[in-house]
């Protein structure tokens, strides 16, 4: 069963959302990544939320949200810090994930869609069980394009974790999702698509491609640096990107920063 909201009545207003990703909590608060407190920075950010964004329509989380699966850390996304955000969110999985604990912990199937005035958000799982890169499985497929064939008369905004083209990094660009093709395929015969939104490279990215907005967002944790054929970890700070939804399909967006701040970051480190 898809599960779609309604959390959103109709406004002139444009419709507020907010992107939070690849969190990499533990199971315990406190664990590390490359020597940064993950809960500490997570906390920064949800903070630069609450201090920015008076008013949020809808939080949209883009997968590796923990570590690796840990029950204890989507128990304290939603509870710890989500609860500081007591706003309607969706999740996906990412390569570090484990769906069914994020299933588990908040009670319910994961949302594949999410309608709000005359937009509707489309979740999709880009997470391959045991592997770091993307693929759209052909159910996953078919999922897409029956909701776009569905719903024409929808401003669409798509999300997933991997990144279905290359962001510049060859490290990363490895793991891109394997069936972009396809997945663009479906898009392009699709003119309401609006954006294509995902997490996983750890740095801010934008593109347009055939009319429609590619956007990557920055971790609430390390950054990857940009254009980098190497493993390389940045100096920016962690943060979140919002967006404006307009009701005739526009789109504004931005990234935002936690101030600079010393996390301890191990920056000569070649992996993790």
């Amino acid at each position: 069963m898809v599960a779609v909201n309604n959390d959103v009545k109709a406004t002139a207003r444009p419709i507020r959302l907010v992107q939070i990703t690849d969190c990499h909590l533990g199971q315990y608060t406190g664990e590390e990544l490359l020597g940064l407190d993950t809960d500490e920075s997570m906390q920064d950010v949800v903070d630069l939320v609450k201090q920015e964004q008076s008013r949020v329509d809808y939080i949209l989380a883009t997968g590796d949200i923990a570590s690796g699966g840990q029950p204890g850390a989507y128990q304290r996304f939603l509870k710890t810090y989500m609860s500081q955000l007591p706003h309607p969110m969706a999740w996906l999985p990412g390569n570090h994930d484990l769906p069914s604990e994020m299933e588990k912990a908040a009670g319910r199937k994961l949302d594949k869609l999410v309608e709000l005035d005359n937009w509707l958000i489309i979740l999709l799982e880009s997470q391959v069980d045991g592997s770091e890169y993307g693929d759209l499985s052909e159910a996953e497929l078919a999922f897409l394009q029956q909701a776009l064939e569905q719903n024409p008369d929808h401003h669409i905004l798509v999300c997933l974790h991997h990144q279905p083209v290359k962001v510049g990094c060859a490290w990363i660009d490895q793991y891109q999702v394997r069936s972009a093709d396809q997945f663009f395929a479906i898009i392009d015969k699709h003119p309401q698509v609006q954006a294509i939104v995902w997490g996983h490279v750890h740095q801010d990215f934008s593109r347009e491609r055939n009319g429609v907005q590619l956007m990557a967002s920055p971790s609430t944790c390390v950054q990857f640096k940009p254009m980098s054929d190497e493993f390389a970890v940045d100096t920016v700070m962690p943060g979140y990107r919002w967006f404006d939804l307009h009701a005739d399909g526009r789109i504004e967006t931005g990234v935002s920063r936690v101030a600079e701040k010393a996390y301890g970051i191990d920056f000569a480190s070649s992996g993790y």
